[in-house]
């Protein structure tokens, strides 16, 4: 599993950029509508920046299956992670089953805090989804908690956007079976907060070490990596490597 992850990485040189500042995981975006959309292209160039021993991630939302292998395969993935909807009446949605789908490959998966529910909990959702997933034969490896949406959001959107995730009702909301991580507004200035009132163990970030959607500001980088380590309180070094799956 990944501690420090830099997501929506779009050149070779913020890909080697980043891996030099200590992260251990680097996302490429390949959702449609985001300022940090690649195509496979661009991704490949991307992708051969990244020096071994850095987890690249893809980042897909709704996109069938053989299509997200397509890109797997091409760019040597180490984990793809599904960033769609949990309600399959909300596109883009990425089904329980995808995980099973995706047999093989490492499956990432974002969720978000919902209180739509009376009564239940903010990750009520999650875990539903998580053990669909199970009963279909392949759980998700990790769990990404990011900023809530509403269900009209374009899927360029669904991410990346800025927004906080509320972590004190994060906290309220307890465990899910999986390793977990917060992402979702993250800076060099709160990275540390969010993992003292969370107690997670992984954080990532897109916009807030950025100049522009889609360009990294390295000092904002080393900045987050640094806070984030000291905050973790364990050396890049003891990271370890999410596998590929089975």
């Amino acid at each position: 599993m990944f501690q420090v992850k830099i997501c929506g990485v779009t050149t070779a040189d913020d890909a080697a950029m980043v891996a030099a500042a200590g992260a251990d995981a680097i996302g490429l975006n390949f959702v449609a509508g985001s300022p940090r959309q690649l195509d496979l292209d661009r991704g490949r160039v991307v992708a051969a920046a990244v020096p071994p021993g850095i987890l690249k991630v893809g980042v897909f939302a709704g996109m069938p299956a053989a299509d997200i292998r397509r890109f797997a395969d091409a760019l040597a993935l180490d984990a793809v992670q599904l960033h769609g909807h949990l309600d399959g009446s909300l596109e883009p949605y990425d089904p329980p089953t995808r995980c099973g789908e995706l047999a093989g490959l490492s499956v990432i998966r974002a969720v978000r805090l919902d209180h739509s529910q009376p009564g239940l909990g903010g990750l009520a959702a999650a875990r539903q989804w998580i053990a669909q997933a199970a009963t279909a034969g392949v759980p998700p490896s990790m769990v990404i908690v990011d900023a809530a949406v509403t269900g009209g959001t374009s899927p360029g959107h669904l991410g990346g956007t800025g927004a906080l995730v509320d972590w004190t009702a994060l906290a309220r909301a307890g465990s899910l079976p999986v390793p977990m991580a917060i992402a979702g507004g993250l800076t060099p200035a709160n990275v540390a907060e969010a993992i003292r009132i969370t107690g997670l163990r992984a954080v990532d970030t897109a916009s807030g070490v950025e100049s522009e959607p889609g360009r990294k500001d390295p000092q904002k980088v080393r900045a987050f990596v640094a806070a984030a380590r000291r905050a973790l309180g364990e050396p890049r070094e003891a990271a370890l490597r999410l596998p590929r799956g089975d």
